[in-house]
């Protein structure tokens, strides 16, 4: 039997029955995978009537992202697995759907993350109809916990996203899948930039970790390391440059564990550098034992990839980093530090600094102070330890750094690392820095800002630079944390 079109009505809402079409044949209607509806008339030949098809309007997404690098680029693959159904909203008072994507690094990740769900979860009152889901780390640590005392619709794993339309569409049934995978990696999904300057982009290159540090939950909330195809990343960084972005930071749990067929990062990061000159290329995060003389001697032949290496120390004490299960000591991390400085004189490091870990002693905590020191790092992220259930550190050890201690000791941390900055910053002044325009500076509009190759937020005036160029600037003062300075 053919099935044909017929001519020419179109539908405006579903039919009660067939005859409501005004067709003297017998119709039948398919689902498409839009779930838009198609009509079609089984006579052949006939000329009655055409059924076009109604676009139904779309529902409306919003999604709210916190923690790492990893999951802002997570979210943009959600927002493009969701794109059949769903449009992108920028506020959640206009939702149909809110997903909260979300991290478990640190229990203060957590709270705010729960105080936020109390708030969202409140326009439920006003809009029946409204879906609150949590997606991310929290989703696959806390699991069952979030959907019995915080009552979320659904809740969904970082491996476990392309489950999410089955999972809407059946919302009554499945509400729940945080089923990690040894082979996700997302590697056929073009992410939607949603939330873009439309002049950097994150490109994920790879997922989960296998180094098992003993304060972490990275390993249980993402699964083991597996990799994105070289090619398929090539791809996509080459996209973008076409569409007009101009810097691109490749992202991984570890990324210079990358391993690809015969690539490993080094190679990776080098054909992504020769994809066009113009391309800044910048990754994060390494890890100390994996930072090697290869993937130096390579950045050092490209002036593209940004002179700027983010390597977490934890501690500068070797008896910590033992407890903290991080496979190097403080020597084998200096001596990082000078290979990165023999390869890249002008290159920026920036590091993370945990205070009070398990059974740190005073002496343990003078040791990393005088790392932050010797290194002079040009910022850090910082923070005090915070035990978090299922790692080896909560099957282990205890919490027994009391929480003044570990306070007062953050905060001899922080003050270091400023002061450390503000001189960083200091030796830049009369130095002149190719800066990548992002758009206005937060306080005037009369005001530019980008970041140099070095990864420091530069400030100067407008005049006629836009978004988007590259432009010589001489920085004339500073703070700690921005450089000021005019276009030459």
């Amino acid at each position: 039997m053919n099935v044909v079109f017929c001519s020419t009505i179109q539908i405006i809402a579903e039919p009660q029955n067939f005859t409501d079409l005004h067709c003297p044949h017998f119709f039948r209607f398919i689902e498409t995978v839009s779930l838009h509806r198609q009509f079609f008339c089984v006579k052949k030949n006939c000329t009655f009537a055409k059924i076009e098809k109604k676009e139904v309007e779309k529902q409306k997404l919003y999604i709210e992202t916190y923690g790492c690098q990893m999951n802002f680029a997570d979210s943009e693959i959600v927002a493009s697995i969701l794109s059949g159904e769903y449009q992108m909203v920028t506020s959640e008072k206009e939702a149909d759907l809110i997903l909260v994507n979300t991290c478990s690094i640190r229990d203060n990740a957590e709270q705010r993350v729960f105080n936020r769900l109390n708030e969202l979860l409140g326009l439920k009152k006003k809009k029946k109809h409204l879906l609150v889901g949590l997606i991310g780390c929290m989703a696959e640590r806390l699991k069952d916990e979030l959907l019995t005392k915080v009552k979320v619709d659904l809740v969904v794993g970082p491996d476990a996203y392309r489950s999410l339309p089955e999972m809407l569409k059946n919302k009554n049934i499945l509400n729940i899948n945080t089923l990690l995978s040894e082979i996700e990696t997302y590697d056929d999904i073009n992410p939607i930039r949603y939330d873009s300057n439309g002049i950097s982009a994150f490109v994920s290159i790879m997922r989960g970790c296998n180094n098992f540090c003993s304060y972490c939950v990275v390993p249980y909330t993402r699964g083991r390391e597996r990799s994105r195809k070289l090619s398929n990343i090539i791809n996509e960084v080459q996209q973008l440059f076409e569409k007009g972005y101009k810097e691109v930071t490749l992202l991984g749990q570890n990324v210079n564990s990358y391993k690809s067929d015969d690539y490993n990062f080094s190679k990776l990061i080098g054909a992504v550098a020769q994809i066009s000159p113009e391309l800044r290329v910048r990754f994060a995060t390494s890890h100390p034992k994996d930072l090697s003389e290869e993937l130096l001697a390579t950045m050092s032949q490209y002036t593209n990839i940004c002179r700027s290496i983010h390597l977490p120390a934890q501690s500068g004490s070797s008896s910590v980093l033992d407890r903290m299960n991080r496979k190097y000591n403080r020597q084998w991390y200096l001596q990082r530090i000078d290979s990165i400085r023999k390869f890249m004189p002008d290159c920026a490091i920036s590091t993370d600094i945990i205070a009070g870990f398990c059974d740190e002693t005073e002496e343990e905590h003078q040791e990393t102070l005088s790392l932050i020191q010797t290194v002079g790092f040009e910022y850090a992220f910082m923070f005090k330890y915070s035990m978090r259930e299922g790692t080896a550190a909560h099957k282990k050890m205890k919490d027994d750094v009391p929480e003044e201690i570990k306070i007062r000791r953050l905060e001899e941390i922080i003050h270091l690392q400023q002061e450390l900055s503000l001189q960083s910053n200091k030796r830049d002044v009369g130095k002149t820095f190719e800066v990548l325009v992002e758009g206005f500076s937060k306080r005037s509009n009369d005001f530019l800002f980008g970041r140099n190759s070095q990864n420091k937020v530069v400030i100067f005036p407008k005049g006629d630079s836009r978004k988007g160029e590259y432009v010589n600037v001489r920085i004339t003062s500073c703070t700690a944390a921005t450089l000021l300075g005019e276009r030459v």
